[in-house]
């Protein structure tokens, strides 16, 4: 991999611009949102959400990505990202432009994946970890999991105060606002610079730990490095393109930090089968059937089907596709993490913070970072920051991939086939059965 000479240097500058304009006038998430009126009209008479869309120019985008083209040049890893933004750019103006239709299906599918897509292994799918994880989590009573007395209950101020404290010891100055609103439909609601806490909702210690490290040291932490990359500043810029490798890299904070909890997990899988059943026909009151099924209370089931139909065909066959990107983000970034270990190269984990980016994108950041044309990251979480329990952990669950699992589950199966149950041993606490995610977009 060969140092780009200064010609090109300049060239891709000039062409990140352009791309960086483009990806700022187009707000898939916003494009795509629904009238709330229509949830108390659905839940009241059972009829079919009818979206409208307002209108959202992208002729100005598609300029952008156009001169870039005109501007990449060369046969070299920055010249291949920049090509690759300019199609996952193109593909969302195409996504905004069929809004409504089948077509849109197609868009989503090109920026997010579908279900049954084959990964980089050509055997494992994305819907074969949300039945396994749904299988594995299913029949648990979660009310078990924890012993009474050891969370500890937080109101919305309590929440707030340790949240802030938390962002404080990260981030200093620049910690996002911790606001508590009687508007936000989730139990909490952030972003960069804000995070919306619902008023009046119940929280727990784990709900500050999972919004820490999944919200703010994952999405706001990339987002502030990106944006001290004054060359390329789409880096600090959240887009179609680095939503997977975001949410995966989230999800598995969550992991790594202790803070996922298995009702979390169970949610994620149930919005992968939902895609699934949407792709094969299914409109929205079957989709809203099935989180209902599930034991979401119909105000939460009507939230998750809304995430899988907006954008979509209401009536079946044509779903957004994004829900898919947390599992699949997971299986990347886990796999990527234990290649780099097994390669000797922890060094290109830390890449990953530069700023928001796909996996693919980062051969190309390594040589602008050892260049020296990418500021160093900010802003990590400890996990990142010192590696020594990630790259041990790592190390230990290569090795797990040579056991062979089916005798050790038949020999533990036959021991313990006839051992009493023992929950009764301890009281435990109710854990809140909300169902509610603490992050949203």
């Amino acid at each position: 991999m060969s140092q780009l000479t200064k010609s090109q240097y300049k060239t891709a500058v000039k062409a990140g611009k352009h791309l960086d304009r483009a990806a700022r006038s187009m707000r898939v998430l916003s494009s795509i949102a629904w009238n709330p009126a229509m949830k108390s009209t659905f839940l009241r008479r059972g009829t079919l959400p009818s979206p409208t869309y307002a209108a959202v120019p992208t002729d100005k985008a598609r300029e952008h990505i156009k001169a870039a083209r005109k501007l990449i040049d060369g046969d070299n890893v920055v010249a291949d990202w920049q090509r690759r933004l300019c199609e996952t750019l193109s593909s969302t103006a195409g996504l905004i432009e069929t809004r409504g239709t089948p077509d849109f299906f197609t868009h989503s599918t090109a920026l997010y994946g579908q279900p049954t897509r084959l990964m980089l292994d050509r055997q494992t799918k994305v819907l074969d970890l949300a039945v396994h994880m749904d299988a594995a989590l299913e029949g648990l009573d979660f009310q078990r999991l924890v012993v009474e007395g050891t969370e500890k209950h937080l109101t919305d101020i309590q929440f707030a105060r340790r949240l802030r404290e938390r962002l404080r010891r990260h981030f200093e100055t620049d910690a996002p606002a911790v606001v508590i609103s009687p508007t936000v439909s989730a139990k909490a609601a952030a972003s960069s610079k804000r995070i919306r806490i619902r008023q009046g909702a119940s929280f727990t210690e784990r709900d500050v730990d999972q919004l820490l490290h999944h919200e703010a040291l994952i999405h706001t932490a990339t987002a502030l490095n990106g944006r001290a990359q004054k060359t390329f500043p789409i880096l600090g810029r959240g887009h179609a393109g680095t939503t997977e490798i975001q949410e995966g890299l989230a999800v598995f904070a969550e992991m790594i930090t202790g803070s996922m909890d298995p009702r979390r997990f169970k949610r994620l899988s149930g919005r992968v089968l939902a895609i699934q059943m949407a792709v094969e026909g299914a409109d929205f009151k079957d989709v809203f059937d099935f989180f209902v099924e599930r034991n979401d209370d119909p105000q939460q089931s009507y939230e998750n089907a809304r995430r899988v139909f907006r954008g979509g065909v209401i009536t079946g066959g044509a779903p957004f596709t994004k829900d898919m990107v947390y599992l699949n983000g997971l299986l990347r970034v886990h796999n990527f993490m234990r290649t780099v270990v097994r390669m000797g190269r922890s060094d290109l984990i830390r890449v990953l913070f530069v700023g928001k980016m796909d996996i693919e994108d980062l051969p190309a950041l390594a040589q602008l970072a050892a260049d020296g044309h990418l500021e160093s990251p900010r802003f990590m979480p400890p996990w990142i920051r010192d590696l020594r329990f990630l790259i041990s952990y790592l190390a230990y669950s290569s090795f797990l991939n040579r056991v062979k699992m089916p005798g050790f589950q038949t020999y533990y199966q036959e021991e313990l086939k006839e051992v009493p149950d023992v929950w009764s041993l301890v009281r435990h606490d109710r854990v809140d059965e909300s169902g509610e995610d603490i992050i949203a977009e």
